[in-house]
Order: C-alpha cells, then structure tokens, then sequence
C-alpha cells in the first residue's frame, strides 16, 4: 500500500476571500465551500489525480508570523507573460514581497495574508505543469528527506543537485514538489502543509504505521478528536494522513 499527495492546505483568517483571490490567480474555480474549507481546483478536475493538486484554505485565528517554509512556485512561458501575471496578481490584491532574495530572475510576491508565492521566469520543465510549477519545501537537507517524500506522496524523484531535489506524480503530469535546501530548522507551525491519503484499497491506520517506519512523528497542531491524523516529517514539517480516496 502506499499514500499519494491529494491537496495543499492554507491556513486562512478569511477562507473563501482567500479562496477567491487563489481561484483568480491560477484560473481555477472555488468547487467547494464548507464551514470548515473551501476548495479551490481546476475546473472539471476529477479528484484525486495527478494533474493539479487542489487548493484547501481552512479558518484559523493565528496570525502570520514569519516566512512560509512551503510555498508555490507559478509557471510562466515568457519573460512578457512573467511580467503579465505579476501584475496581473497585483491587480488581484498580491503585494511585492522581499525574503532577502536579492537580485533574481523570479518575481517574489505575498497573497493578501502574506502568504509569500513566487512568478517564475520561463523554464523548460515547468512547460506541462499547469499554472503551478512547484510547491517548494524549505528543508536544511533535502537528500535526507527526498526518500521520505518520495514513499509519503507516491512521486518518483525525478532530479538532484546540492541545493535541490524535485520529485514529481509517476504519471508525468501536474506540478512538482521541490525540496529547497535552506539553513536552519523550521519553528512552529507551518501555515501551508500537504495532505495525503491512501487509495481507496488502503487502511489509514496501515500508512500512519509505515510512514512513522520510516521517520514521522505524531504531531500536536491543536487538531483535537479528528478522522485523519496529523503527522510531521523527519524535519517537523506537519503533513495529514487522510482517509482512502
């Protein structure tokens, strides 16, 4: 058995203003809006799959304090589109961001709760991904926890250097996910966190025992009595095990 990655969640003040202003920024649509989340997916995505992973906003009464260690990374297919879609998220309600990035050839912008996301120049690899080209990871080591993510979200690396490794769906499709060496280790709870489930034939309970195996711990976000079960990876990044879909 193994689990798959089937969403991104975003701690919102607002969910659904947030919700919208994500919907716009990628083309995609709200598909669902509960008391406690709203879903934002291409339109006509059919859920779980490979293609995009949805976007899950969930209320939380904790402000921002610091730099996201996961974020988005959006595609672009030239330097005028680059330059289109950044200011086309500003029209949205985007802000400049400055993460100490210095001069680089991506534009680094915040969403309306700070949530820092980056435009990125135009790059060969992210041609097929749809908007989002990644969802990045800081991590001080990505070598020794690619082989975590890679049994956690069911994605095969796909390529290496020091300061990253990029894993991405067996299928061949959607986005990647990248961990990103960056110094330091993570404090506090993270804003932005994967989700995975097992397949319809899996056992909740089996993948939370095979992924604690294999270097996750129980983790404690304030959760309380819920049916998936909060989990952190080998270097404290919160992730949930979902129930089989």
């Amino acid at each position: 058995m193994t689990t798959r990655l089937v969403h991104v969640v975003v701690d919102a003040a607002d969910p659904l203003g947030l919700a919208e202003f994500w919907a716009a920024a990628l083309r995609w649509e709200i598909a669902a809006v509960e008391p406690d989340e709203v879903r934002v997916s291409p339109a006509g995505f059919d859920y779980p799959g490979a293609a995009a992973l949805p976007l899950l906003f969930v209320p939380v009464s904790d402000p921002k304090a610091g730099k996201n260690t996961v974020h988005l990374d959006l595609a672009t297919t030239s330097a005028d589109h680059q330059a289109a879609e950044a200011s086309r998220l500003l029209s949205l309600g985007a802000t400049s961001a400055d993460i100490g990035q210095g001069a680089v050839p991506w534009v680094v912008l915040a969403d309306p709760e700070g949530n820092e996301l980056c435009v990125l120049d135009p790059r060969p690899a992210y041609r097929d991904t749809g908007p989002v080209a990644a969802v990045v990871m800081d991590c001080p080591d990505p070598g020794a926890i690619a082989g975590f993510w890679q049994e956690a979200a069911g994605w095969d690396v796909c390529g290496s250097h020091d300061e990253l490794v990029s894993l991405r769906s067996p299928a061949g499709t959607g986005p990647f996910l990248e961990l990103l060496k960056v110094p330091g280790r993570k404090s506090g709870k993270d804003r932005v966190h994967l989700d995975v489930a097992p397949y319809p034939d899996g056992s909740g309970r089996a993948e939370v025992s095979r992924l604690t195996r294999i270097g996750a711990v129980p983790a404690d976000v304030g959760q309380g009595d819920v049916s998936w079960a909060v989990l952190a990876d080998p270097v404290g990044h919160e992730f949930c095990v979902l129930s089989p879909r």
